[in-house]
């Protein structure tokens, strides 16, 4: 397992984004229930776009949104005979009372990426509650993917729950954390959802469960199956999926591969504006429509509209800028 740690620095003008944004964590979703929270959609499918890069490029994305001064720590494990090409980021605000982990979606260039995609395993991929009966059955590769990062994405949290500083253990930071968010773009929006269910079955880990403010994920594929066990439904409250109409990944895996379905409450990108959907995106009746998907990727931008789905509308650049509030600078500055 690869670890590596950085520490970003403050903000100068324009940024940041949103200069409260550590107590708008700490207050939003403080209770179940409550609806998406705009700017922590917006913040949250930046720091899930910018899983893509490296600690250095997130800490300053997250320092630029608002939460200044933080510690990043990137958790990776790749074995490519297992097809595990797993990235998970640890994200701890400077007092300490917020922390974010973000997992890292599928590389499109990654043939390993889209093979593990495609394994959906049997009914030994399975997430159990240590306090209940009936397993949830999950995809496998996802699942494989999380458990390879699993171990020191929660010693870190564990770490940021009891207020030390994930960068250096032995210091301590001002408070422990009271907020945790888990978010993912993609694959790494599957593993959020698949972390999160791992963490309430388990003793180990049911202090940080207790802190779980909200799961946010963007253009995530299905995880698990159904029927989905009683003991999760009470997470699904906090789980929030975002869906652009014309992106193909929230249909997959196809309905002849498993029962698979979604989780939480679902908002879907149509017509310019983001709306909450009545249902979750049905899984695609067959693979017919990938080719396709794949055809419109390269075909030009006005072609685009006469096609059911289209790759390109998968790219996590869509869901930051659909989730951008009118008249906000975007993370660059502009």
């Amino acid at each position: 397992m690869n670890i590596e740690c950085v520490t970003s620095g403050q903000c100068t003008a324009p940024f940041p984004l949103y200069p409260t944004l550590v107590e708008r964590l700490l207050s939003a979703h403080d209770r179940p229930g409550a609806g998406v929270d705009p700017i922590v959609a917006h913040v949250l499918a930046i720091c899930a776009g910018y899983a893509y890069a490296d600690a250095t490029t997130l800490a300053m994305m997250m320092q630029r949104v608002g939460v200044e001064s933080n510690t990043c720590v990137r958790i990776s494990q790749t074995v490519d005979a297992m097809m595990i090409f797993a990235t998970a980021f640890v994200v701890q605000s400077q007092c300490g009372r917020v922390v974010t982990v973000a997992f890292r979606g599928t590389e499109p260039a990654n043939l390993g990426h889209w093979l593990a995609d495609a394994d959906v395993g049997g009914e030994s991929s399975t997430i159990a509650n240590e306090a209940a009966s009936g397993g949830l059955r999950v995809h496998a590769g996802f699942h494989r993917n999380l458990r390879a990062v699993w171990l020191g994405v929660v010693q870190n949290v564990a770490v940021a729950l009891a207020g030390r500083s994930v960068a250096d253990p032995a210091s301590p930071v001002s408070q422990p954390m009271q907020a945790l968010y888990v978010t993912g773009h993609s694959l790494g929006g599957a593993m959020a959802q698949l972390f999160a269910l791992s963490m309430i079955g388990r003793t180990s880990t049911a202090a940080i469960a207790q802190r779980l403010r909200a799961v946010y994920t963007f253009g995530q594929p299905m995880a698990v199956c159904s029927p989905v066990p009683s003991w999760a439904e009470p997470l699904c409250d906090r789980m929030f999926t975002h869906a652009i109409a014309s992106d193909l990944v929230p249909a997959l895996p196809p309905s002849p591969w498993g029962p698979f379905t979604h989780l939480g409450h679902a908002y879907r990108y149509d017509g310019g504006a983001w709306h909450r959907a009545e249902s979750h995106v049905k899984p695609l009746a067959s693979l017919r429509e990938v080719p396709k998907a794949m055809v419109a990727l390269f075909a030009q931008e006005r072609s685009r509209a006469s096609y059911r789905y289209s790759l390109a509308e998968h790219q996590p650049q869509h869901y930051i800028n659909a989730l951008r509030p009118a008249g906000m600078i975007s993370e660059f500055g502009i």
